[in-house]
């Protein structure tokens, strides 16, 4: 079992959730074990970004973005709607930060129209 640490972020979304949901995440997050996380699956995924590892488990509708610290530790940078813009923009390696400039960005529109035609 993992001891988890949240970011601000993480904690801003736990809080708004009721009690049985936030309990579904941490005990997600905390029943990783560390076979699960050196050969991931379609449920927990790796990629890298910033130079570090990055996992994500899935978990219902929610999206959990973390990272291994230490022997026995995670730490939870973003915790995430599914297909929510803030999703998309983690997964594509775009700033966070920036999400409300790339909706008023007309050529993001025009390059996710272009994705459903295809």
């Amino acid at each position: 079992m993992y001891e988890v640490s949240f970011s601000d972020q993480s904690m801003s979304v736990l809080n708004q959730m009721d009690h049985i949901e936030q309990m579904k995440i941490v005990e997600t997050i905390t029943n990783l074990n560390s076979y699960q996380l050196k050969n991931p699956d379609e449920n927990v995924g790796v990629f890298k970004r910033e130079g570090k590892d990055f996992y994500r488990i899935r978990t219902g509708d929610i999206r959990i973005y973390f990272e291994a610290r230490g022997k026995n530790q995670l730490y939870s940078h973003f915790i995430l709607h599914k297909n929510t813009m803030a999703d998309f923009m983690f997964r594509c390696k775009l700033p966070l930060d920036n999400e409300s400039a790339a909706e008023q960005d007309k050529g993001f529109w025009k390059y996710l129209e272009g994705l459903t035609r295809k």
